[in-house]
């Protein structure tokens, strides 16, 4: 099934019912699908075999994404922040390209060779322009995006139509929406998870708000004027929104549902802010760029049941990513492939539709029997729900023995004056690696480095304490919220020097 069969889903059964608001501009699905059938018009008269897309989002993305689709050509929106080289040189591993650029990145990607078109001028060739639609094979891609490239160099995933319309399907029931809900993203357009909220909101029928430009007073504005019923945030903005709410404190009473994903979440601020937005369900999504968004959730009565437990093994549920969405498979595999049993610790391998692993130029990585690796470390317990460890290549290896960053951090981070913290392992000849906690303190707290080490070392085996605590303002993460922990040791390094 086409992705663009979702909009004209949508236009057909309710044309007037308002599905885009960005800034200004505002589309129903009536108008949205006029214009998509223009901007399919558009990029097809252009010659191109990629719609690229290099900007902030908002109601672009939509459009162009509708548009490619129904051109029958994959749409790969950039990391509008990667430099002119960085940007040209992800564009030339694209098949002829045409390039839709907002205006303050038109002069950056200028100079590429290929056609370059400001969105504004886009938005009125496509509303101007002769309507096509040519159906795309469901098993051909849909959407190209590249990864954050935080430990390697980018790989270009694509996704076919049907991994979209399989996630999509999968988790939303079509016009489930209600007349007044409203979602608001603020998510870049250039990631899976804004890419996935475009398809599902629309196909549910809800009013999307974008909120291109994250300030948290911002958002906080838009939840009460725009009437906003749920919202994705990643760990960042959770923590800059609750921040914002108690320096001042503002009613939310639409706001039904608040999702969170992207990285891990300190688990203190998950407890803060379901303390202060107590009407308010929040969900954790887990997903990847390869697996067309979310594969695990934990659901709002997950959360409940999990704060208020007194069952430790419930209430531990709370920094888990849920249990597996309909139609995902999840599997935990030993060093030597076997599957694992309840609560041990090995590689998250997925299987299902909405599951790609395929890259541009290297073709499909899954396994014979349709299993992807996603080099999570990761463990379910007895009742299905999921734990993430981290990236595999995260992992430190101290005298031998493997330790993973997440055990440590989740320690430290219930610590009263810690704020936020990330341990990494950096080169040492006696024990190949030291583990370096990397702690950024909470507002107004001075801890002692050697104090933090004890509170380790009262909770975990010996081999866990850290070896070394470094206190700095704030951790290096992608717009996503990810820790760039490959940044984290370039700079203790260069500071041993």
């Amino acid at each position: 099934m086409s992705i663009a069969l979702l909009l004209e889903m949508a236009a057909s059964a309710e044309p007037d019912r308002p599905a885009v608001v960005s800034d200004e501009v505002r589309f129903t699905a009536g108008e949205l699908s006029v214009l998509a059938d223009g901007g399919a018009g558009v990029v097809s008269a252009a010659g191109a075999q990629t719609v690229v897309y290099v900007g902030t989002g908002g109601a672009m993305l939509p459009l162009l994404l509708f548009s490619a689709a129904r051109a029958a050509l994959p749409f790969c929106p950039l990391n509008y922040r990667l430099s002119r080289s960085g940007l040209h040189e992800l564009i030339d591993r694209l098949p002829q390209p045409v390039i839709v650029a907002d205006a303050e990145y038109a002069d950056v990607v200028a100079g590429s060779g290929w056609r370059v078109v400001e969105s504004t001028e886009f938005l009125a060739a496509a509303g101007a322009s002769a309507p096509f639609n040519e159906f795309a094979d469901p098993d051909g891609v849909g959407v190209v995006l590249f990864t954050s490239g935080t430990s390697a160099q980018p790989k270009a995933v694509e996704l076919t139509h049907n991994n979209l319309t399989s996630y999509v399907m999968g988790t939303v029931d079509f016009g489930a929406a209600a007349p007044d809900d409203a979602a608001l993203v603020c998510v870049p357009p250039y990631h899976i998870a804004g890419v996935g909220a475009a398809l599902s909101n629309l196909y549910a029928g809800r009013k999307t708000v974008y909120l291109r430009h994250f300030d948290a007073r911002e958002w906080i504005r838009l939840v009460a004027e725009e009437g906003i019923t749920t919202a994705t945030v990643v760990p960042t903005m959770l923590d800059r929104i609750v921040s914002e709410l108690e320096r001042e404190p503002i009613a939310l009473p639409t706001l039904k549902n608040l999702a969170y994903g992207g990285s891990k979440v300190p688990l203190p601020l998950v407890r803060k802010s379901m303390d202060m937005l107590p009407g308010v369900g929040f969900v954790n999504a887990y997903g990847l760029t390869e697996t067309s968004s979310t594969i695990s959730v934990l659901t709002p009565e997950d959360h409940v049941a999990a704060f208020e437990a007194s069952d430790p093994d419930i209430a531990r549920r709370l920094g888990s990513v849920g249990r597996p969405v309909p139609g995902v498979e999840i599997e935990i595999r030993g060093d030597d492939g076997k599957v694992l049993g309840p609560d041990e610790v090995g590689e998250l391998f997925v299987r299902g539709e909405q599951v790609s692993g395929r890259y541009t130029g290297i073709g499909s990585v899954l396994d014979a029997d349709g299993w992807f690796a996603t080099r999570d470390t990761a463990s379910v317990d007895a009742d299905g729900y999921l734990y993430i460890g981290g990236r595999s290549d995260d992992t430190i290896i101290r005298g031998g023995e493997n330790i993973a960053p997440a055990e440590i951090e989740d320690v430290l981070v219930e610590h009263d004056a810690v704020h936020e913290v990330a341990v990494v392992g950096l080169e040492d000849a006696e024990w190949g690696q030291l583990i370096v906690a990397v702690v950024v303190p909470e507002g107004g707290a001075s801890p002692d480095g050697e104090e933090l080490r004890q509170y380790v070392r009262a909770r975990l085996r010996g081999s866990r304490t850290p070896d070394r605590v470094v206190f700095v303002g704030n951790l290096p993460t992608t717009p996503t919220g990810k820790i760039l922990r490959r940044v984290i040791v370039d700079q203790l390094r260069l500071a041993r020097a």
